[in-house]
């Protein structure tokens, strides 16, 4: 039995209230995965859980306060 066929039956014990956590559960690793570029790097990964989570305020104005930093405009 290969890993994929342990998992449907593991799947198929599962008491019918959990199903619904489960389903979510998958829903999310399939848009992480389907949402991640080729190329994994900690700050892309940052960035997209960042905006998926509602701080795309925070993040502009990170990058707005980077942007004066790097031009001298402020100091460290």
């Amino acid at each position: 039995m290969n890993d994929r066929q342990v998992d449907i039956s593991k799947l198929q014990q599962i008491p019918e209230p959990l199903v619904d956590q489960v389903n979510n559960f998958i829903d999310t690793l399939l848009q992480k995965h389907n949402s991640e570029p080729e190329q994994h790097s900690a700050f892309s990964a940052e960035r997209v859980e960042l905006v998926n989570s509602g701080c795309s305020d925070y993040l502009s104005n990170l990058e707005d306060y980077e942007e004066r930093l790097s031009c001298g405009e402020i100091q460290w």
